[in-house]
């Protein structure tokens, strides 16, 4: 069944995300203030409406309130970004994501009703960072303030030895999920699974112990 979204503000972050959106199916409301970027949208998403989202009774008129997930990407008017939040989530919206501006943007939105706080800029950065530090490292996901998902490639070091030679786990804190190999996906690799040149792993962490785990076992220095 296809959801409903709402993406409020189509400024980089919220074009980006209405256009993916619209790409995949979904129905998408795309709403803004300045007209000239709704017009933009009106042959991109299913409908593009022009509204002021710190109006509640406005967000009325929209429908806002039957939408399944609305995403707030106000740009850098922090109030503006808070006052949508607080409309949003006493209307009882089902799902809210907002964009964060930084640390302090994020404490209060969690605190009126976000359900999911984004940092789009600082997560990039972080990627890109383990990115240029290792061509091994292939992706780094944030899952928590404390815990994220990294995406290798088995270095010359993993190359030839098992799991319980590594005892990644025991020495770094880290689990190996997965290891991609191919086309072959292997789930939960056992303790005598062996590492071949090219693997991909998938390994879940504390981010201090993915740090480490890198530094040890994947970047080549």
């Amino acid at each position: 069944m296809k959801q409903d979204y709402a993406v409020i503000g189509l400024g980089r972050f919220g074009s980006s995300i209405c256009k993916e959106l619209s790409e995949e199916g979904m129905n998408v409301l795309a709403i803004d203030i300045d007209e000239h970027k709704v017009n933009e949208f009106k042959n991109i998403a299913s409908f593009a409406v022009i509204a002021d989202a710190t109006d509640e009774q406005a967000l009325k008129d929209i429908g806002i309130k039957n939408i399944d997930h609305v995403i707030v990407a106000i740009g850098d008017n922090i109030q503006a970004s808070i006052l949508t939040t607080v409309i949003l989530s006493e209307m009882g919206v089902k799902k809210i994501t907002v964009k964060a501006q930084n640390d302090y943007h994020e404490k209060i939105l969690q605190k009126i009703g976000a359900h999911q706080v984004v940092h789009p800029e600082r997560d990039m950065g972080r990627r890109l960072a383990h990115s240029l530090i290792s061509s091994n490292i292939l992706d780094y996901i944030e899952l928590s303030e404390e815990h994220s998902i990294v995406e290798v490639i088995a270095s010359r070091k993993m190359v030839g030895k098992s799991l319980v030679e590594l005892n990644i786990r025991a020495k770094y804190g880290c689990n190996v999920v997965a290891v991609k190999r191919g086309d072959e996906i292997i789930v939960s690799p056992d303790a005598q699974f062996s590492f071949k040149e090219n693997d991909v792993l998938i390994v879940i962490g504390r981010d201090d112990d993915i740090s480490k785990f890198e530094r040890n076992l994947v970047i080549i220095t």
